[in-house]
C-alpha cells in the first residue's frame, strides 16, 4: 500500500532532522560529562587502585624497587598495637563527635526556628562563623585556650579553686576530650543552619493541630519535626561521619601531632607517620583499611537509618 505523496514527503524529510538532533544532543551530553569523568578517573580511580596495589608490596622511601609480599602488611597491622590504638581513637572521635554535634545542631535549630528570640539572624551568623575558619586557626585558638599556665580555661577555673597544679588539657588523660570539644565547636553551626532550612518547610498548621491536641513543644519536636526532616538528617549524617575521619586527622595534626605518647593518634595520622618513616607499602595498607572502614560505615549508617519518607 502506497502512502500519499504529501505524507511520504513529510516523513521522508523529517526523519533525518530528528536523527541529527539526537546525535547533536548525545554529542553535547558527552562533551559535558567527559571532562569531569576524565578528571575523576585520573585523580580518583587510578590513585585508589594504586593504593590497593601498593599495599601488597614492600617499598622503601628512596628505593625504586618493589617486593611483592601479598597480605603480609595486613597481617602486621593486626599485631601493631599503635595502629589498633589509632583506630580506636578514630572510632571514638567519629561516634562521640557525631552524636554530640547532631544533638546540639538539631536542638539549636529547633529553638531558633520555632521560638521567638530576638536577634535570630545574629545567632545564625555567630554559630556559623566557626565553619568558615580553617582547622589550623581553630586549632590555634583552642591550643591557646588549653594552655596550662595562662590559658583562658585554667584562668577561669582558677577563680574558683587553687591552680598551683594546673590542669593539663592536652595531657594524656584529657587530650581526646579537648579535641572533641574543638571538633564539635567547629561543626555545629553548619549543620544547624542546614536543619533550620529544612524545618522552615514544615507547615505551621501541623504544629498548631498538635498544640490543640495537647502535645508539648518537646513532643512536637520528636513526633513532627524530626520525622519530616529525616531525609535531610540521614544524608547529612552519612556525609558528616565520613568527613569526620578526615577532620579528626586535621585537628590531631594541628593540635597534638598524635601526642602525648600517641594518646591522640588517629589512623590517618599514623598512616602518614609510617610513610614518613619510609614504609610506603605498610602505610598504603593502613590507607586500604581506612577506606574499607569508611565504606562499611557508610553502608551501615544508610541501612540503619533507612525508613519510609514522610510527605506533607
Amino acid at each position: 500500500m502506497k502512502l500519499p505523496a504529501v505524507l511520504y514527503e513529510s516523513c521522508k524529510g523529517k526523519e533525518p532532522v530528528d536523527m541529527k538532533e539526537n546525535k547533536g544532543l548525545k554529542c553535547f551530553r558527552f562533551l559535558c560529562i567527559a571532562p569531569a569523568a576524565i578528571l575523576f578517573f585520573v585523580f580518583m580511580i587510578v590513585p585508589t587502585f594504586n593504593v590497593f596495589r601498593m599495599s601488597l608490596y614492600e617499598k622503601g622511601a628512596y628505593s625504586p624497587n618493589e617486593t611483592f609480599v601479598g597480605f603480609k602488611n595486613f597481617q602486621t597491622l593486626l599485631q601493631d598495637a599503635n595502629f589498633i590504638r589509632s583506630m580506636q581513637n578514630m572510632i571514638l572521635l567519629v561516634v562521640i563527635v557525631t552524636v554530640i554535634t547532631f544533638a546540639f545542631a538539631l536542638v539549636f535549630a529547633g529553638i531558633l526556628s520555632r521560638e521567638k528570640i530576638k536577634g535570630q539572624n545574629f545567632f545564625r551568623i555567630v554559630f556559623y562563623i566557626p565553619n568558615i575558619l580553617s582547622v589550623v586557626v581553630i586549632s590555634g585558638i583552642f591550643s591557646a585556650i588549653y594552655k596550662p599556665e595562662n590559658g583562658m580555661l585554667n584562668s577561669i577555673i582558677g577563680l574558683f579553686r587553687d591552680m598551683s597544679d594546673p590542669i593539663l588539657w592536652k595531657g594524656q588523660s584529657l587530650v581526646m576530650v579537648s579535641i572533641i570539644i574543638a571538633m564539635v565547636w567547629q561543626a555545629i553551626g553548619y549543620y544547624m543552619v542546614m536543619y533550620m532550612a529544612s524545618m522552615a518547610s514544615v507547615p505551621e498548621s501541623l504544629y498548631e493541630s498538635a498544640g490543640l491536641d495537647g502535645a508539648s513543644r518537646v513532643t512536637q519536636f520528636f513526633q513532627i519535626t524530626i520525622p519530616l526532616i529525616w531525609t535531610n538528617i540521614r544524608t547529612t549524617l552519612t556525609f558528616f561521619i565520613i568527613s569526620t575521619i578526615n577532620m579528626a586527622f586535621l585537628f590531631v595534626k594541628a593540635m597534638t601531632s598524635g601526642g602525648p605518647n600517641g594518646a591522640s593518634d588517629v589512623a590517618l595520622n599514623y598512616m602518614y607517620s609510617q610513610k614518613d618513616a619510609g614504609l610506603f607499602g605498610y602505610s598504603m595498607a593502613i590507607g586500604v583499611v581506612i577506606f574499607l572502614f569508611s565504606f562499611a560505615l557508610s553502608a551501615l549508617v544508610n541501612k540503619v537509618t533507612e525508613r519510609e519518607p514522610l510527605e506533607f
